[in-house]
């Protein structure tokens, strides 16, 4: 499977980002009722979504203040926990805080374990903010908004998620299924410069950056297509343009999505 490609931002870049990222989850987890279901995330509601966001912020912030040598899980994180009546606002601020505090003091090329392949600080930093963008969609989505990931940061995440895909252990299962004869994919970005061919062979798929007719493709914006393969949106909900075999695309949503 190809190597893990890594993005053009700095890691002060990234962090940056990220910042940026979560004061609006928090502006929106301010307005929101706790018990509202995240549709994109089922089972889960707001106040689920919140713990989830501020737990692994918490969890990745030990990893590289401690430069973990290896996996630690973040139930053996010390941390503090979201309490019954504290302000979940106050609480995500907290941990993102922490995060950033951590990340900035630290060089980005110091090593740290990662779960993918770039075992490195700056995996942290370019990992926190996709994990934040895709989190901050599910509320968006959640209380009827329309998620806005410009398209830059839209396509490095693209590449984040193609290049971390195969070293995600706790998806094992289904990405095995990720084979084939030969088949491509070509995801297209309709507004900026973000083409994507993923081809499927009997040992697992492989991915390049770049144009090519596909068994299937899908063309739209960079950010729908990030949420697309993190199936966050469906390829049948209006906005997309799909060509070719759309069994092969539902065949790589099903078991890609992480």
């Amino acid at each position: 499977m190809t190597e893990l490609i890594h993005g053009d931002r700095t890691h002060e870049e990234y962090c940056a980002a990220v910042e940026d990222g979560a004061a609006r989850l928090r502006a929106l987890v301010a307005e929101a009722d706790p018990a509202a279901p995240v549709p994109t995330c089922p089972g889960w509601s707001i106040a689920k979504l919140v713990k989830h966001v501020g737990i692994t912020q918490r969890w990745a912030e030990h990893l590289v203040r401690t430069r973990a040598p290896e996996r630690v899980g973040s139930r053996d994180v010390p941390m503090d926990r979201l309490g019954e009546g504290d302000d979940p606002a106050a609480w995500l601020a907290a941990g993102t805080g922490r995060l950033l505090a951590t990340l900035r003091a630290t060089a980005p090329e110091t090593p740290v374990w990662s779960w993918g392949g770039d075992h490195h600080a700056r995996f942290w930093s370019r990992r926190m903010l996709h994990e934040l963008l895709v989190h901050l969609a599910d509320v968006e989505l959640a209380l009827g908004r329309a998620p806005a990931i410009d398209a830059a940061t839209a396509i490095d995440g693209v590449d984040e998620f193609l290049g971390n895909l195969p070293y995600a252990d706790w998806a094992a299962e289904r990405t095995a299924k990720l084979c084939g004869d030969g088949e491509t994919l070509h995801l297209h970005a309709t507004d900026a410069d973000g083409e994507w061919m993923i081809m499927l062979g009997p040992d697992g798929f492989t991915w390049a950056r770049g144009h090519g007719k596909g068994t299937v493709a899908v063309r739209g914006t960079a950010g729908d297509l990030l949420l697309l393969v993190y199936g966050r949106l469906r390829p049948d909900g209006g906005r997309f343009e799909v060509f070719g075999d759309e069994r092969l695309l539902a065949r790589w949503l099903e078991n890609s999505a992480i």
